[in-house]
């Protein structure tokens, strides 16, 4: 504990930590209010922040007692009600509600952070990456309005949480991650874990994924400084996008929907997300 309050003090130093809740004042916190997650963070801001709290999960985590399936259980029932339904957050949707309370989180994280999978905040899963908040992926989905027969394309594999979300809400997920071990880990533990409905691509999502286009819905996990036309191009007629869009200092997340040539853009939140790498 006293590790995880001097990283909570490192952070708050920076002058962007806040207490999310009285709960949750134990662990490192994040600014829920601008629904900033560690992977939205500066580079070089996000790769300190990264360091520090990995080390002290670590520290604090080699006392921990091993999770139950029971125990396991009961913390997404709790990060539903907590993180996502309660007053401030006011996630709606029962399917989105419904997956976030049954897709094991603790699964697409490394093993000495798992005893934290459940908590209001990001985790590290190295490379410099983390797995988003729950909150956030809940909310994108949300937003994304999934369909059982909708084919989604998601830019930024990660961990493979988000695709595993999804997995369990629309027909087929086809999912790009441009750092190569990540995408092989995530489609290692997305079979492992019987999400057989999610395909992986190892390479740059700028371009999409045409061999399989077009697709029903998009979502995005990186910010480039204005919507990739491969991605708007493989959209189908009357599909939806959610993508953050911008400089790390003045993004936002954006919903779009295509009709025909023309795009509606609509703003959503502020947010601050890595900006998507291109292969060079």
């Amino acid at each position: 504990m006293r590790i995880l309050h001097q990283a909570r003090a490192a952070w708050a130093a920076t002058g962007r930590g806040q207490e999310i809740s009285r709960k949750y004042g134990r662990a490192p916190a994040i600014n829920s209010n601008e629904l900033i997650i560690l992977k939205a963070r500066s580079p070089l801001a996000c790769r300190a922040w990264i360091a520090v709290i990995s080390f002290c999960l670590c520290m604090s985590a080699c006392n921990a007692q091993p999770a139950t399936e029971a125990s396991l259980l009961a913390e997404r029932k709790k990060m539903v009600e907590e993180q996502l339904v309660a007053p401030g957050r006011n996630i709606r949707d029962r399917r989105v509600l419904e997956v976030m309370a049954s897709v094991p989180r603790h699964e697409f994280v490394p093993e000495v952070v798992r005893r934290f999978a459940y908590w209001d905040e990001p985790l590290p899963i190295g490379y410099g990456q983390t797995i988003s908040q729950p909150f956030i992926v809940a909310f994108m989905t949300e937003q994304l309005d999934p369909k059982p027969t909708d084919r989604v394309l998601e830019i930024g594999t990660g961990s493979g949480y988000q695709a595993a979300v999804l997995s369990r809400l629309v027909a087929q997920v086809f999912t790009i991650e441009i750092i190569e071990p990540l995408a092989r880990r995530a489609e290692t533990d997305l079979k492992r874990l019987g999400y057989d409905n999610v395909k992986v691509l190892a390479g740059d999502g700028y371009q999409g994924w045409p061999e399989h286009a077009p697709f029903d819905a998009i979502i995005v996990t990186c910010a480039p400084d204005h919507v990739p036309q491969p991605l708007i191009d493989q959209l189908r007629d009357g599909g939806r996008m959610i993508i953050p869009v911008g400089p790390p200092d003045n993004q936002q997340l954006f919903l779009l929907r295509k009709h025909g040539s023309k795009v509606e853009r609509q703003a959503t939140l502020p947010v601050r997300f890595v900006l998507m790498q291109r292969e060079s």
